[in-house]
């Protein structure tokens, strides 16, 4: 049994930053540590972290969170961890040694091989959940088995392991030393089954990857070791994807809510329960699960949200972007039409190769406000897909750094004619993730009341989508016969 001293340790590890913040049994944060991460871009496609230096932030962060706690450091009674859910890494599973990058879910370099295999689409999304997507791990994996001297060493050697980010660190954090794969990741590698939840030997014979390579699959609750920092022991109790771990952030699943998670990508999903509902172009993912009971959603996702602000800072940059954005989304009502293509177009399209275009002749305030835009209306066609195969949905909670943008949010009301909630902390993943670690506790309050964006009529921006919808069908038409 929780006391009222104790206290909850959730390892963030994201796309710019790895986080150690701890929380009490009331959902307040009592200590946050933060340290910076670095992506690469090799080459075209490629998005890469080196692995030494994403393992140095996560070290950094949690001795630094233990600093700041000092002796109420005894009080931490276990730890989560979320991670990056695409993200995949090879190693030395003696070692430890990484073999590879961290290769990021934003990385598309497998998708001509990804092309060639002329997969069942519907057959792997049945499967999977997913469909043939080089965000997704099985090319990464091959990739790295074709192409890099001290993977194909490695397994010469019966010493490789290949799969998720989550394993690789979970590895060199704890006692031990484990080769473990929560299934929230391990379903994004288009090689775990969501029936049987392991790794599927048909899928490994499609993608060409032996099981021996790929760590043990474990349900996202489970007792994976024990962390040893500053001379403290916690167990690792739970290991998650940050989206999955953000949907938990203030109690336990609203069932007519859909949930709006948006950093570098932005994700859409609707609570299914215990029942697996499969959406023609959505993906159904699992979230959380234990010993006895998995619970799974209806997932829309954006590629470009933040990484397409961040591509657009590399057209136009532009200084102090983030204190002008609030006022150029209230001043901007008609900015040019943007087709947002950033990392490829994923749900519901299913796009890979999308050509995101930029009206140069525009000012770069308008570019800005038309991405926002862009990504407001990919969220909304998630949504109207999500009402085909279940109910509407009386509300929508946003979180993440975007959602501090009131102008998207407003908009994004406006579009859906749905109430929107936005927390105070917009921060979901390191909440969501200690709330799963303490055991779902009730009640698991919010220190202050967040903001409600009602829906108010707005005709332009009705307009406006539209416009950009039949746009972007006549891209995509476009794409096709060039593709015939």
């Amino acid at each position: 049994m929780h006391s009222s001293k104790s206290l909850f340790l959730s390892i963030d590890q994201g796309g710019h930053a790895s986080r150690a913040v701890v929380y009490d049994m009331q959902g307040d944060i009592v200590a946050n540590c933060s340290a910076p991460l670095t992506t690469r871009h090799p080459h075209a496609h490629f998005v890469e972290h080196d692995a030494g230096a994403l393992l140095e932030s996560i070290q950094q962060s949690l001795i630094g969170v233990f600093n700041e706690l000092g002796e109420r450091a005894k009080y931490i009674e276990a730890a989560g961890l979320a991670t990056q859910r695409s993200n995949i890494v090879c190693w030395d599973k003696h070692t430890g040694e990484a073999l590879s990058p961290v290769i990021s879910w934003q990385d598309t370099r497998g998708h001509e091989w990804m092309t060639n295999l002329n997969l069942d689409r519907e057959d792997i999304h049945k499967n999977t959940g997913l469909f043939p997507s080089a965000h997704y791990g099985a090319s990464k994996i091959r990739w790295c088995l074709d192409n890099i001297d001290a993977v194909k060493k490695a397994q010469q050697d019966g010493r490789l392991c290949c799969g998720p980010m989550s394993s690789f660190i979970v590895h060199h954090l704890l006692d031990g030393h484990p080769n473990l794969a929560d299934p929230v990741s391990a379903s994004r590698t288009l090689l775990w089954h969501l029936h049987r939840k392991d790794w599927d030997a048909y899928l490994l014979d499609t993608f060409a990857i032996p099981r021996e390579i790929l760590p043990e699959c474990v349900p996202t609750h489970h007792q994976y070791g024990d962390l040893k920092i500053n001379g403290y022991v916690v167990p690792l109790m739970l290991v998650t994807g940050d989206q999955s771990a953000a949907m938990y952030a203030y109690g336990n699943l609203q069932f007519d809510t859909a949930y709006v998670n948006m950093g570098t990508g932005a994700f859409v999903s609707r609570p299914s329960g215990y029942a697996l509902t499969y959406a023609r172009r959505l993906l159904t993912s699992i979230i959380y699960s234990n010993d006895e009971e998995s619970q799974y959603v209806m997932e829309g996702t954006v590629n470009g949200a933040g990484s397409a602000i961040e591509w657009l800072q590399s057209q136009m940059p532009v200084t102090d972007l983030w204190q002008q954005l609030p006022r150029w989304l209230t001043e901007i009502t008609n900015p040019p039409l943007f087709l947002n293509g950033v990392s490829g177009l994923a749900a519901p399209y299913w796009l890979p190769e999308f050509e995101t275009e930029l009206d140069q002749t525009a000012e770069p305030a308008a570019n800005y406000v038309a991405v926002i835009e862009s990504i407001v209306f990919l969220i909304h066609a998630n949504v109207q897909e999500m009402m085909k195969f279940s109910s509407p949905p009386e509300q929508l909670q946003i979180t993440g750094g975007l959602a501090k943008l009131a102008g998207l949010c407003q908009r994004l009301a406006d579009l859906t004619r749905l109430p929107i909630y936005r927390p105070i902390e917009c921060e979901a993943t390191a909440r969501g993730t200690a709330y799963l670690v303490a055991g779902k506790p009730s009640p698991w309050p919010e220190s202050e009341h967040g903001i409600w964006f009602n829906p108010t009529e707005n005709a332009i921006l009705d307009t406006r989508f539209l416009l950009w919808e039949q746009a972007m069908l006549q891209r995509m038409r476009h794409h096709e016969d060039n593709d015939k």
